[in-house]
Formats: structure tokens, sequence, C-alpha cells
């Protein structure tokens, strides 16, 4: 693989959305460098859009000098900043030791040659100068280039996993974006942790963490699919995985624009695990209120609402049996079976509203209660079926549908 000079290497950097204000911003900064996945993107073609820095000194000082408020994080070190609507990351150069397998690290300030070491993957050790004494200066770890060039994963250190365990789960997420094998030392290195329970040390938060990552992907399919080569699948959960490569395909060509191509996934993945244990794992790893019951949901109820709409003959039952159901619910049941009835729902009838409200209602004599809703509901029944179209229609069938039932 040909290195670009230091001079085309910061050219590359001023091209990106996020380079330019920041190299702007930096003009005579010393010890700043550009790191890890950004810097190995450039080198193979990419356009990164997180650029994460590394600063041989105070990096506080720094994030103060380029925001008027960064985000300051002591424990580690790290300060987050915002330059004309990018957000950059910056880290004072350190060490890292463990106290315990799965522990948060310790960290001390070192030098950019300690910090490289730290990292997880050696084609992720790299750093790029941004500024004096020596801007566009490509360094990296021993190897990392030449397992750069070859498209390979490698460890930096044979404790890698065992002090960190959630970089089994990056070692994943890398071989699946970015098409890298994994060098066979580190595959072993990788099985071994797994036997030995090694997630087991780790907090379920920080897994849940790296697993939201893995679902977005851009394929978070085989993403997830990944995870059973190196058997971590078992290890989140003894029925956590992707069985059916094929549902989840159909699952995804139904999955509209507005729907979460994460939450398909891992619904998919938990399809398999006792239906009082999905909630209980998505808390343990920590899952958002709303990504949760929208997991739990699809992963849970696709069966029955396939069942329903494969029973559904007209539009206001393919409503009613998907009312109140999330995007990836509905395509999640559809790529059960009946995807006709799910894509009608997904692409049309969901987007079906009434002209009409319930104070129109009011204004015509139902009292407030069950009533309107039911003549509402009648109302939109009759205007999917094709029945009622147009205000005045709409307003005669809900008025007659309320009377009927008052």
């Amino acid at each position: 693989m040909e290195i670009p000079s230091p001079q085309a290497l910061l050219e590359r950097v001023r091209s990106l959305p996020a380079g330019r204000p920041l190299l702007a911003r930096l003009d005579d900064a010393i010890g700043v460098h550009l790191v890890g996945g950004a810097v190995r993107d450039l080198l193979i073609g990419g356009e990164p859009d997180d650029l994460d820095l590394v600063v041989e000194g105070d990096a506080a000082a720094l994030a103060r000098r380029l925001d008027e408020a960064p985000r300051i994080h002591d424990r580690f070190g790290t300060s987050t900043v915002r330059l004309d609507g990018f957000t950059y990351d910056l880290a004072r150069a350190r060490r890292e030791t463990y106290a315990r397998p799965g522990a948060l690290p310790d960290v001390a300030p070192a030098t950019l040659s300690d910090d490289l070491k730290r990292r997880d993957f050696t084609v992720n050790a790299l750093a790029l100068a941004l500024g004096a004494p020596r801007p566009g200066e490509l360094t990296s770890v021993p190897s990392a280039l030449d397992d750069l060039a070859a498209r390979r994963l490698r460890a930096l250190h044979d404790a890698s996993f065992i002090d960190d365990p959630t970089r089994l789960l990056r070692l994943v997420r890398y071989a699946s974006r970015l098409g890298f094998a994994i060098e066979p030392h580190t595959l072993a290195l990788a099985r071994a942790a797994v036997l030995a329970r090694a997630l087991d040390t780790v907090t379920g938060s920080r897994i849940g963490t790296e697993l939201r990552l893995l679902a977005r992907e851009p394929d978070p399919l085989a993403a997830i699919a990944t995870l059973h080569e190196l058997r971590l699948d078992s290890a989140i959960h003894p029925d956590f995985g992707l069985t059916d490569l094929a549902l989840g395909r159909r699952a995804f060509l139904l999955l509209p624009a507005d729907g979460h191509s994460d939450r398909l996934a891992l619904a998919l993945a938990l399809r398999g695990v006792p239906r009082k244990e999905v909630r209980a794992l998505l808390d343990r790893l920590a899952f958002e209120a709303a990504d949760r019951d929208a997991i739990l949901a699809a992963a849970t109820r696709a069966p029955s609402l396939a069942a329903a709409l494969e029973r559904a003959r007209r539009p206001s039952e393919i409503a009613e049996a998907a009312a109140g159901a999330g995007p990836e619910l509905v395509a999640l049941a559809g790529a059960l079976g009946p995807a006709t009835n799910a894509r009608d729902w997904l692409t049309r009838l969901r987007h079906v509203q009434l002209e009409i409200d319930g104070s129109e209602l009011l204004a015509a004599g139902i009292p407030e209660g069950p009533a309107v809703g039911r003549g509402l509901q009648a109302a939109l029944a009759g205007k999917l079926d094709g029945r009622v179209s147009g205000r005045a229609a709409e307003l005669a069938a809900a008025l007659e549908a309320a009377q009927d039932n008052g």
C-alpha cells in the first residue's frame, strides 16, 4: 500500500466536511494528532465523519481554545467540542492499566507511542499529526500499515480481550463493516476469551453500547450474523442470535424509511429468547425505553400479528390488525408470510387520515365519550375500504355509527 505524502494526507483531512473547520482553528497548535479509525479510513480511501484527536499535553486547554463551552470528562482526560456544527472528541495521550479483567481502565498521561499501544487493533493504532512540529507525519505501531494493506485485524497484545472484552464485539463490527479478515492468532485469542466467559466480567450497559453500535452498521444483519462465528451471540444470551438470515432480508425489504434498522435487526436476533426473558435482557443491556419497547414488541408479537394480517381481507381489517404496531413489528410480521398486507399497511394505509375530528361530532350533538371514538373509527374504516370519500361523507358515517352505538 502506497502511503501518501504528509502534505497529501493533510489535504485529505482538509477535504473532509469536518476536517476544514478543524484545521482552520488548530493553526499553530502543537502535538495534536488525528487518531484511530479516521486515519485508517483515510488511508484506504474513505471519508470519515468522526474525527478523534489525541493531544500530547493539556487536552482540556485545547478544548477550551476551540470551544467556549466544551464538555470535559475528567476521569479519562477527554473533552468534546463543537465547531461549525461538527463534534470532535479530544483526549490527552495516555496509557491504560486494568485493575481486573473487564474493569474500566485506570489512565495516566503518556506519550503518543504509549497511547497507540493501548488501542484495540493495529489498524486503529495510527496517528496523523495535524500541527507542529511535523504536520502530516504518520505514526503507527509495528505491523499496522502491513495489516492495513493486507486488510487484516490483529490485536495488539495477548491480553487484549481479557483486559477489555468489549473488544470482542468491536472485532466483529470491524470485520463486518470493513470486510477485513481476522489474523489467526487474534482469532484464537478471541475464541479463548469467549470460552473463558470474558464477557461476564463486563457490565451489561457496556455490552449493550457495543451491541447497539453493531446493530447500526450499514449491514446490521451481516454484523449480527458474524457474532455466531465467535459464539458471541450465545455469550450474550444462550438463545440470542440470528438464525434465519433469509427471514431478516425479507423483513428489511419491507421496513419503511421511518423504521429503525437497528431495532429490527436486534428483534430478529431475540426471536429465540423466551418471551419472559427478552425485556429483562434488554434492561440489563441498558436499552432506552423507546428502543426496548419497539424491539420487545417486534421480537415477541410478530407471529400473532402475522396471523392476524393473514386473515385480513379488507384494508380496514389490515388497519385493525396493525393498530398501534411499530414499523419494525409490521415488517417482521410481513416477512413471516403476509407480505402484501404488511406492505400495504406500511406504504399506504397507515397514512390515511380523516378530514374530520371529534370536535365535529361533539358539535353535532354526540356526547363526549366512547361514542365519539367509535364514530371516528367507523368513518376511517369506511374511508380505508373505499366506501366513504370526502368530509361530508366521513361526518355522516361517523354520526351514524356514533348514534347506533350510543
